[in-house]
């Protein structure tokens, strides 16, 4: 049974700076009509730029999911899409200063609590799914991430995580069913993490030198740095999170069963680009029978 979309009751504002470039950057979260999607909208560049959350806009990034449209592009996305998913929200705008979204603690709760704030509303509006009908898995190198038919009315999610036996990451498993109170209880507060190597070699570039390690889960041989974990499989968690978020670019809720090893965003892309190509061939294949 199809539900009402939603978008928010009010404006909302999150605050904060980014990740990689350090920049300040002021967010602002406005209701949207039925049927409009998520658009996030430049208000710092001339004739305020609009950017739909949809994955023909994707441009590729490493270690984060970017959205680019002519000159105007938004970085650090997915912890936000995936706020709006888990929290089913349909339809809203996003305003922002900068590019890049504001890191916050590397995970979707302060988009959560904020999206939370602003209060969710029904609208006159049913909102469509796509249902996966045959296994789809994409492929690279030694990563997979596979998507199945579900008779579940909710999505489910398995992600195995193992760098191998040289790693600090301890190698765990996460499952995860799609409801908005597991999303909030038991997801969105997982973080973004970086082995301790990574995070030097970033910072000799130039990227994230105003990130600190209480900003992110930041790990070595001996575990988070000047951190704690929040669940013994954060890691996998996350994963989860950002697959969620990155899901979320096809502009319309997907359902079925996904389980993924070592996949991260490039992958998340694919699977999604597949998944609305083969959406697109049924729905024709149909209208001609």
């Amino acid at each position: 049974m199809p539900r009402r979309q939603r978008t928010i009751a009010r404006p909302v504002v999150v605050e904060g700076y980014g990740l990689w470039w350090g920049q300040d950057v002021r967010v602002e979260f406005r209701p949207a009509p039925p049927n409009q999607g998520i658009v996030f909208v430049r208000r710092d560049l001339p004739g305020f730029p609009r950017i739909p959350a949809r994955i023909e806009y994707r441009v590729d990034s490493p270690r984060r999911t970017c959205l680019q449209r002519g000159e105007a592009r938004v970085e650090m996305i997915e912890h936000v899409m995936a706020a709006l998913a888990g929290l089913e929200i349909d339809n809203c705008e996003i305003w922002t200063t900068a590019a890049e979204m504001p890191g916050l603690d590397g995970s979707s709760a302060p988009w959560v609590a904020a999206l939370q704030r602003a209060g969710i509303v029904d609208q006159n509006a049913l909102q469509p799914s796509l249902r996966i009908e045959r296994p789809i898995r994409v492929t690279e190198a030694d990563q997979w991430l596979e998507a199945r038919p579900t008779n579940a009315e909710k999505s489910t999610f398995v992600y195995y995580l193992d760098y191998g036996p040289a790693s600090p990451i301890q190698p765990q498993v996460f499952a995860f069913t799609l409801t908005l109170n597991a999303f909030v209880c038991q997801l969105c507060d997982a973080r973004t993490f970086l082995l301790r190597s990574e995070a030097e070699a970033l910072r000799q570039k130039g990227i994230g030198r105003r990130t600190s390690f209480r900003d992110l889960l930041v790990l070595d041989q001996d575990g988070p740095v000047e951190n704690t974990f929040r669940y013994p499989d954060e890691c996998a968690r996350h994963k989860i999170l950002d697959m969620i978020g990155d899901l979320a670019l096809a502009g319309i809720p997907i359902v079925g069963h996904f389980i993924a090893y070592r996949s991260g965003h490039r992958l998340n892309a694919k699977l999604t680009e597949t998944l609305l190509a083969e959406h697109r061939a049924l729905v024709a294949e149909r209208k001609c029978a």
